[in-house]
């Protein structure tokens, strides 16, 4: 399944870039299920980022390398990170960040996340819930990078 998702913030790409540390990580994580960070290396490629989710006997363990970053030539920053480790029912997880200049010089934030489980209807079940996890992301961004002013 593949989701899309745009943010528009004030910052320019670099400073999103600089931006995304671990503060920034724990305050995106969503309210369910828990999350605690076991491990935030960081968002350049080798870089390892393991959490754990859920509570008690339901906790499992997600684990994701970054497998490339860098610039392209528009003056996009980007990084992609891939599931390594992953909660049931996930089998398959890729996500490309991706910091795309604005016109105004702003930045359009861009997830990009393609997920897949053992059963397609599983995987349109579930899109709903992945949607929202990662939609709670935008007023985070905002927050922390700048509402752009409205023209």
């Amino acid at each position: 399944m593949h989701l899309l998702l745009r943010t528009y913030v004030a910052a320019s790409p670099a400073q999103v870039w600089e931006g995304f540390t671990r503060e920034l990580f724990l305050a995106l994580a969503p309210p369910f299920p828990p999350m605690r960070l076991l491990r935030f290396d960081g968002c350049r490629r080798g870089d390892e980022v393991q959490i754990e989710l859920g509570a008690g006997p339901l906790r499992r363990r997600w684990t994701s390398l970054i497998i490339e970053h860098g610039t392209l030539p528009d003056g996009t920053y980007f990084f992609v990170d891939e599931g390594q480790e992953l909660p049931a029912p996930l089998v398959g997880w890729r996500h490309r960040h991706l910091l795309q200049p604005a016109p105004d010089g702003g930045t359009i934030i861009i997830e990009d996340i393609t997920y897949q489980t053992r059963f397609i209807w599983l995987d349109r079940l579930i899109y709903p819930i992945m949607w929202t996890q990662f939609a709670v992301r935008g007023p985070v961004y905002r927050r922390w990078f700048g509402k752009p002013s409205v023209g």
